[in-house]
């Protein structure tokens, strides 16, 4: 199963990469924008026997790994 995980930083969390992406964007231009939070993807193929057990291996992966829980929020897709 292919699972797409998306994380973010949790709301109150400064985010100085997504204000340097936010001043660059006004640099060249893009007065409009603002509020840029930067997140990470990561798409995996999981090898499970059910969903449920490819849920279960998914959270497991992003608390241990791929999301800090103490600064980031996560969610992910599943694909069968």
């Amino acid at each position: 199963m292919r699972v797409k995980i998306f994380v973010r930083l949790k709301e109150g969390v400064l985010d100085p990469q997504g204000k340097a992406v936010e001043r660059s964007l006004h640099t060249l231009g893009y007065e409009e924008v603002g509020d840029v939070r930067v997140g990470k993807y990561i798409e995996l193929e999981i090898a499970a026997p059910s969903r449920q057990a490819a849920e279960k291996r998914a959270r497991e992966m992003c608390d241990k790994l791929l999301a800090n829980p103490v600064i980031e929020d996560y969610r992910f897709e599943i694909q069968e």
